[in-house]
């Protein structure tokens, strides 16, 4: 048995507001540059819909990820390298600019400099590609909010798949945000596209990178990709995907889009797996199957047998701790409510969802009903077939019950808390109809509902003693024009000003997210500003000291 850590991520869904300001703040960390305006490492996605690109879901038409061959074996759907090196100047395989969108600015200064006349000057929209002025069509969230609209759904290849009665009902049933970033899976089919081997899995934690010294620019990544997280940007000729902001996550700090989560509905911890059992999980005959498999590629971090082969793997003794206290670990494993996105893709990813139950809830009410009652809460999820059969379609490749046995878990918990919080006396054959006893219900409750920083994001600091098998600090993506390098606005080169950037340090970070009491925003005598900052020498407390990171 070999042991290995992986960061991995939890939605979970019923939380997600739709805000966006994930999405609003990765793009300002890392994707406010020329070439990259149409990127968008975090995006939130209404579903029903088209998701962004468009139809990245068709499989069909883009044949991302992996599929089994005749004889059994795992093979890339895009095809080897025969074909890759057929197609290697000419990539029919891949979504384009319209498929993305092309992204735009304002003639703001047609405002300023407009002459008399007898109308209002207008800021026109104008391409950020060819600098002329075009009609807006589509962008990353164009059909945000309009899940279950005939016009849209049509073009849903989840909904595609399930049956008419369905698809016509759900446009009277419920929509859900999901928001989606790199998957950083343990069987990335990205990495195996790459001609160029620019895209590794670091062995410390499990985060997909791309070396930009060795990207070529070929783009079979793009294609390889099933969930489209990887972009080109056609400045640099570089390919470029979410980092799951290494910088931050190797001094213990959550991702930028957990960090700034309105809904507190992420979570980060540290899995331990078995490498060698990846490829035979990938490698399930019967998609439905899938979702077992993987959950059998982890590792029991309470296992004294586990520990001692990490332990022997070199893996620190504070990972192994982190991966007993993981929310991942809790939410996935023992509690059996978090799934993941479309595992029929086989590339085993490490972002999973925990299902929304609201709709259920929101359907229940308005027939009058006590949606909170455990009789009439565990009925409705069991007669309601069409949000079940949509899930299922996305998180656990059709097979409903995986899907149907997490929303009970949910909807045992919500039963069970509302009797304890109303000072009724609690009722222990709530959780034991869905396997779970007492304890169980009211960890997961204080989890999903309650959990304060430090539990919703257990994540080990990185080991100096690692440091010849990590990166640099510095961004993969630190070149003239990357992150840090200075910026022209949140959106791209051209859509507005020079913006300072000045970000706080690790110490001041650290004891605003631990302290109760208000921050003066105006204090910045524990700030660093990146622009006078050249990366080398010292720059006073951006990063933790020996043991600042513990705690």
């Amino acid at each position: 048995m070999q042991v290995m850590a992986q960061v991995a991520m939890v939605m979970n869904l019923d939380k997600c507001i739709g805000c966006h300001t994930c999405s609003v703040t990765c793009k300002q960390a890392w994707t406010n540059r020329t070439g990259v305006e149409y990127v968008w490492f975090n995006n939130v996605e209404t579903r029903p819909g088209q998701g962004y690109p468009r139809r990245y879901e068709d499989q069909e038409r883009w044949r991302g990820g992996w599929e089994l061959g005749r004889r059994g074996r795992l093979r890339l759907k895009a095809g080897g390298r025969v074909r890759k090196l057929l197609t290697i100047f000419s990539n029919p395989l891949m979504p384009n600019i319209s498929d993305y969108y092309e992204p735009w600015t304002y003639d703001y200064e047609n405002l300023m400099t407009a002459g008399p006349q007898q109308t209002t000057p207008v800021a026109r929209p104008r391409s950020l590609l060819s600098g002329k002025d075009i009609r807006i069509s589509w962008s990353s969230n164009w059909d945000d909010s309009l899940g279950g609209g005939p016009e849209l759904t049509r073009q849903d290849p989840v909904l595609e798949r399930v049956s008419e009665e369905v698809r016509l009902e759900f446009e009277k049933a419920f929509m859900f945000y999901l928001p989606r970033i790199c998957e950083h899976c343990l069987n990335p089919s990205c990495a195996a596209s790459c001609p160029s081997g620019a895209i590794y899995k670091r062995t410390e934690d499990g985060i997909v990178l791309v070396d930009q010294d060795r990207c070529r620019g070929w783009r079979m990544c793009v294609t390889g990709c099933p969930y489209k997280k990887v972009y080109f940007n056609h400045r640099t000729g570089k390919a470029e995907k979410c980092m799951f902001c290494y910088p931050r996550v190797e001094v213990g700090m959550p991702t930028v889009c957990a960090e700034t989560c309105v809904g507190r509905l992420r979570y980060i911890g540290v899995v331990l797996y078995d490498p060698e059992r990846v490829l035979g999980a990938a490698s399930t005959p019967d998609p439905k199957d899938l979702y077992r498999a993987q959950r059998e590629v982890f590792l029991d971090p309470y296992d004294p047998e586990v520990q001692g082969a990490a332990e022997r793997a070199g893996i620190p003794p504070d990972w192994i701790e982190a991966a007993q206290a993981s929310p991942v670990w809790s939410l996935i494993q023992r509690f059996e409510v978090a799934l993941p996105l479309h595992p029929e893709y086989r590339t085993l990813p490490m972002v999973w969802y925990v299902p929304p139950l609201s709709p259920v809830v929101d359907v229940l009410r308005d027939t009058g009903h006590d949606a909170e009652d455990a009789g009439n809460l565990f009925g409705a999820i069991d007669a309601l077939r069409i949000p079940i059969g949509y899930l299922a379609e996305l998180f656990t490749a059709g097979d409903p019950g995986p899907v149907r046995g997490a929303l009970q878990r949910l909807a045992a918990m919500r039963s069970y808390m509302r009797a304890v919080n109303l000072g009724d006396p609690p009722d222990p054959s709530i959780p034991a109809a869905v396997g779970m006893d007492e304890r169980d219900v009211q960890d997961m409750y204080r989890l999903l509902a309650l959990a304060k920083y430090d539990e919703r994001y257990v994540i080990p600091a990185a080991h100096a003693e690692a440091g010849e098998r990590l990166d640099e600090l510095a961004c993969t993506l630190d070149y003239e024009g990357g992150p840090g390098m200075g910026g022209w606005g949140p959106f791209g080169e051209g859509s507005g000003g020079v913006t300072p950037v000045a970000v706080e340090t690790f110490h001041a970070l650290k004891d605003r997210q631990r302290t109760g009491a208000f921050v003066d925003p105006a204090d910045g005598r524990r700030r660093v500003n990146l622009l006078n900052w050249d990366g080398r020498g010292e720059a006073g407390e951006l990063l933790p000291q020996d043991g600042d990171a513990e705690g």
